[in-house]
């Protein structure tokens, strides 16, 4: 539900003024939090900045714990958001009360605060806050959360996992199960993708570095032209990719330290780079060299994660390539913690969402097969 955020901070205003801001991670809060890292667990590649969370990729965001009575969240959107002629590429974003979503809305104004949490009573919650959709078109940033009660950082998981993919890991079309219609950041969700349920399934927290039509050497193409500007592997070591500029946040100027390591990472791209190498043998021994690449790339900034190399969900038309790939990369520098997994491609009982892109079904089927290859390397 969305309220206006001066009637609903009306309280909360006072109460700082009486009690301050919360200081350290955890502690009885009365009014605004302090916006820092140490207050909340981090999902995925979120930002802090001059006292807001900016949260481009999909699944960013951020979880706590509350004991307490209530709790309210301010969202600014990017400049487009108050356009409705950009209603296909505003932020969806979504909260969850003790797992259950209880807000899912699109990022549609200038600023909003809503009211995520009310109680009579004291109750213990877990609260989360993530970014459904991807960032390409837009961000968002938390400018305020407010309780009261307690509040500590929800836990991290023992296991992490990072994945680098495209449309399939952004989950492109998912809440849309027409193959006629086409790309809308209201119909994604990267909770219903086989990476989230991956992750979930693993019970590992997750990373997400995807964007729709982007690929190792090309985006999605007709053949006639490679599209360079498409490419994952250049926005790999950045905190992520968006069109659109949130004040000063430029995700692509800013360098991702991964200061917390995977467990392990896993790559799935591949498919946008058919549409452009087709049956040309050149185009396909540059993705394969390219790949490589991209691989040495990995390697460097995740040096103890195992790399599970996977393609398939849309076509298999280059997973010779990759295959051939991870045996020449491990073959090259002596890595054997590099693996490759063929995930089988989508079909027809299991519906086709929008632009040809897997439904939850198909997702559902290629996170059961990735975990139980992350199992088998990982012995978990």
């Amino acid at each position: 539900m969305k309220i206006g955020k001066c009637a609903a901070l009306l309280t909360a205003a006072a109460l700082i003024f009486l009690t301050g801001c919360q200081k350290s991670a955890g502690g009885q809060v009365n009014g605004s939090m302090e916006l820092k890292d140490q207050n909340f667990k981090e999902l995925g590649r979120t930002y802090y900045s001059d006292g807001e969370i900016f949260c481009a990729l999909s699944g960013t965001g951020v979880e706590f714990d509350l004991t307490g009575t209530e709790c309210s969240v301010t969202v600014k959107g990017d400049p487009n958001s108050a356009d409705p002629s950009q209603a296909d590429s505003h932020a969806r974003i979504a909260f969850y009360v003790d797992g259950e979503k209880v807000i899912d809305d699109m990022v549609d104004e200038t600023e909003h605060t809503y009211e995520v949490f009310k109680s009579d009573s004291e109750k213990s919650v877990n609260i989360k806050i993530v970014k459904l959709s991807e960032s390409p078109m837009s961000t968002f940033s938390i400018t305020d959360i407010s309780a009261v009660g307690t509040v500590s950082p929800a836990k991290d998981s023992d296991r992490l996992i990072e994945f680098v993919g495209d449309s399939i890991t952004c989950g492109y079309g998912v809440d849309d199960e027409d193959r006629n219609h086409h790309f809308s950041t209201k119909t994604e969700d990267v909770t219903k993708t086989y990476a989230y349920k991956t992750a979930e399934a693993l019970d590992a927290d997750y990373s997400m570095v995807s964007f729709s039509g982007y690929g190792i050497i090309s985006g999605y193409s007709d053949g006639t032209r490679k599209v360079s500007e498409q490419t994952v592997p250049q926005f790999y070591e950045k905190l992520g990719y968006s069109w659109s500029k949130n004040g000063d946040f430029t995700p692509s100027e800013i360098n991702w330290k991964f200061k917390r390591q995977p467990d392990a990472v896993v790559i799935n791209l591949g498919t946008n780079d058919a549409s452009y190498c087709q049956g040309m043998a050149d185009r396909r021994e540059e993705f394969r060299k390219e790949y490589v690449n991209f691989l040495k790339t990995v390697r460097k900034n995740n040096p103890d994660a195992a790399i599970i190399c996977a393609l398939g969900i849309m076509g298999q038309d280059l997973c010779g390539e990759v295959e051939s790939a991870v045996r020449e990369y491990s073959e090259a520098t002596g890595d054997d913690n590099v693996y490759y997994l063929t995930l089988d491609n989508q079909q027809e009982a299991d519906g086709i969402a929008a632009d040809w892109h897997p439904t939850e079904a198909t997702h559902k089927k290629a996170s059961e097969k990735l975990a139980g290859k992350i199992k088998e390397i990982m012995g978990w």
